[in-house]
């Protein structure tokens, strides 16, 4: 059983089964709830987070046929592993890595983009726009930080494709240094947030093209910024 603390949902406009399922991917994503983590049995975990084992049940049923969770008679509910992948491959220390850094998301992270807005889910777009929420002006660097990886991170995520979300986790160690740079300013914050809401608009327009272009521009501007 996961000692992670699973909060309630707080019924709102949406579905109480989408909403559970939104939360309870992004704690998957973000790693609050780690490759392996067993989840309650069906009755404590419905009791927990006080919604009716049929609600839990679709909310869960979302999240095995996205490949995050797999459920096994008598054994439970846990989190599926993640494949583990070398990290030291882009030797990030080295004379070029910032232009390797930038070179990789411009090649991918639009790409990225485009197919989270073709195929974003309802609770996908949730999670981004709850990300947004909590992106506010008094963040420090670090906190301003957080949000950009948990963003982005969810982005892929949100292409419903298990590879490119991993591909996407490792890509965030590998640009940490650079992304870094560009919140430690109020300014450079600021410019980040104002992209991911543009991102998120073309998300929730299922517009892929704009989606694409829109990280595009986020990409060269922060990369102005740091």
């Amino acid at each position: 059983m996961t000692s992670v603390e699973i909060p309630p949902v707080v019924p709102g406009k949406q579905p109480l089964a989408v909403a559970l399922a939104a939360r309870l991917e992004r704690m998957i994503a973000t790693g609050e709830l780690g490759p392996g983590a067993r989840l309650p049995a069906e009755r404590e975990l419905a009791r927990q987070l006080d919604v009716s084992r049929t609600t839990l049940r679709e909310a869960m049923n979302k999240l095995e046929e996205k490949g995050l969770v797999e459920r096994r008679q008598g054994r439970g509910t846990r989190v599926v592993d993640r494949p583990e992948e070398a990290r030291q491959i882009l030797g990030l220390h080295q004379p070029g890595a910032t232009q390797s850094v930038t070179e990789l998301r411009t090649l991918v992270e639009p790409s990225v983009a485009a197919l989270a807005a073709a195929r974003a889910t309802r609770a996908n777009q949730l999670q981004l726009a709850d990300v947004l929420a909590r992106t506010t002006s008094d963040l420090t660097a670090q906190q301003s930080l957080e949000r950009d990886t948990e963003f982005h991170l969810l982005l892929a995520h949100a292409t419903l494709n298990p590879l490119v979300t991993a591909l996407h986790g490792l890509m965030t160690e590998w640009t940490l240094a650079q992304r870094r740079l560009s919140h430690g300013s109020p300014e450079g914050r600021a410019l980040s947030l104002q992209g991911h809401r543009e991102i998120l608009a073309a998300v929730e327009a299922h517009d892929a093209d704009a989606a694409y272009d829109a990280m595009r521009r986020h990409l060269a501007d922060v990369g102005a910024s740091s």
